[in-house]
């Protein structure tokens, strides 16, 4: 019977605020995915790297999910620098596994999963893995990683027990890039938080957020370019509707995120659009579907997305979603039904879909109908009974050879 599980998530911390440096959807996956495994029985401790003086080693976020602060590397490392301090991260956390004694060992993100590799040699444990993102797939969308990422990436999929997609795009992009045993690879799709996200009045919470009734186009997220906030703005310079407004809530991310908001902002410049282009610092998770539920559409126009968790929790509170045909979101949006799909990234295309939208009140409505019983379907508790009996079944199994 599986009884404690650990969780690796060397960058980036559930406690962190999504939106902001490193903070995203990935944040919320393991947040949220942690929160139901604790529920159903799983104790877990998740290990994160020290990214504060003031953090405490140990905070537990409620009965069964302990984030653990691991020194490795200064505090004031960037995500470009910490692979150099995987050894460290590793190091430290197999002193702690062997009063913790898990049972399981689930990395995130390919860094954790260096790191995991390095744990089940040690400990002769099951690993699990999801990446998130991938290189091979990110450099084909044009933004470019180290190969040395890459061959880890590869690396660790070899040694990994499972290696889980959060969508059936993302299972053939690790066979298609990565050739990938597909024997090994698992689709466990995230959730989203019902009790959050869920259809509300819109008038309401435009009240709530201070804000009028004109159109409002909703961009959430990180601001960097593999988000392609820059089409976002190109499109509602070409939408019909003068009046329309797009609302950017996040912050900047990354080595390139503070280039990216000066670039976006000349480019709202240019098109004479700072009246109509309003940018929000990176709200409290629970905040977001207030947000959500003011927005007539929201624009996800992103370059790659192995999921795309911001396409769900706008679905889930009724709001239809204009995305890129890209990874997991050609799972979670169907194309006519909840919201369109965009191929390329001509912002024409995009603005072409707004306007339709905006037009048509009853599509707008149906739209908005369909997209939240489509969003009903995923939830964190049928995430984590499926994940949960992965664990259990690795726990039976011979354990992948790890070169």
């Amino acid at each position: 019977m599986i009884r404690k599980a650990a969780i690796l998530s060397l960058h980036t911390s559930p406690l962190a605020q999504p939106g902001t440096g490193d903070g995203g959807g990935m944040n919320v996956y393991v947040r949220e995915l942690v929160s139901a495994l604790a529920q159903a029985g799983v104790d877990c401790q998740v290990y994160v790297r020290r990214w504060s003086e003031d953090q405490p080693e140990r905070v537990t976020v409620e009965p069964g999910f302990e984030v653990v602060h691991v020194p490795a590397g200064p505090i004031s490392a960037t995500k470009e620098q910490l692979a150099a301090h995987v050894d460290e991260y590793a190091d430290w956390v197999a002193v702690d596994l062997k009063t913790f004694e898990p049972d399981v060992i689930h990395a995130n993100y390919w860094l954790s999963g260096v790191a995991g590799r390095l744990l089940k040699q040690q400990f002769d444990l099951p690993l699990l893995t999801t990446f998130h993102t991938l290189a091979r797939v990110k450099a084909e969308s044009g933004d470019r990683e180290p190969e040395s990422r890459a061959r880890a990436e590869a690396e660790v999929m070899a040694c990994a027990d499972v290696v889980l997609a959060n969508a059936t795009a993302e299972a053939d992009q690790l066979v298609q890039y990565y050739d990938t045993d597909r024997s090994r690879i698992e689709i466990v799709p995230p959730g989203v938080d019902h009790a959050l996200f869920s259809p509300g009045n819109q008038a309401g919470a435009r009240w709530a957020l201070q804000t009028d009734d004109r159109p409002l186009l909703l961009f959430v997220g990180r601001i960097q370019p593999l988000k392609g906030v820059d089409v976002a703005v190109e499109a509602l310079a070409r939408i019909e509707r003068e009046d329309a407004r797009l609302w950017i809530v996040g912050g900047s991310s990354g080595r390139e995120g503070g280039a990216e908001v000066e670039r976006l902002r000349s480019l709202i410049a240019d098109r004479k659009l700072a009246e109509r282009v309003r940018f929000i610092p990176a709200q409290p998770h629970h905040v977001l579907s207030t947000y959500y539920r003011a927005a007539d559409v929201c624009l996800v126009p992103s370059r790659s997305e192995s999921f795309g968790l911001v396409a769900l929790e706008a679905a889930a509170c009724g709001i239809p979603t204009v995305a890129s045909a890209v990874g997991g979101l050609r799972t979670l949006v169907d194309h006519g039904h909840s919201g369109y799909l965009v191929e390329g990234r001509d912002p024409a295309d995009y603005a072409s879909w707004v306007d339709a939208i905006l037009g048509d009140p009853v599509l707008a409505r149906r739209l908005a109908v369909s997209a939240a019983a489509r969003a009903r379907t995923y939830t964190w508790s049928s995430s984590a009974v499926r994940l949960r009996r992965l664990y259990e079944d690795l726990t039976t199994r011979t354990l992948a050879p790890c070169e």
